[in-house]
């Protein structure tokens, strides 16, 4: 699995656009694209991070050309409702050891 980080500095009063914005992307992706998923996540200072997992390095690499026209119109509104997106760190996982719920003993 191959996992990727970004950052999204989103501009004051666009939070709900970038919201519906990457959910709608996101879905697109994974669809379409062979993603594996993706979580976002909101710091208490409102900055915005993001990671994705794919099966491997060069399915993401490669994604992009399998989506909708509908996906372009929803990346436009993302990148337009923030002041810079980052890539922070493209990685291979290792282990993984995230669940979808909590332990139950």
């Amino acid at each position: 699995m191959f996992a990727v980080i970004y950052h999204f500095n989103v501009k004051r009063g666009q939070e709900v656009l970038f919201e519906a914005s990457w959910a709608a992307l996101t879905d697109l992706i994974y669809c379409h694209e062979n993603s594996l998923g993706s979580r976002l996540h909101k710091s208490k200072e409102g900055k915005y991070i993001a990671y994705a997992l794919w099966p491997d390095q060069e399915t993401w690499k490669n994604s992009g050309e399998l989506l909708p026209p509908e996906a372009k119109e929803w990346r436009t509104k993302l990148r337009s409702s923030c002041e810079q997106v980052l890539t922070l760190h493209e990685m291979e996982v290792i282990d993984d050891k995230l669940m979808n719920k909590q332990y139950q003993s």
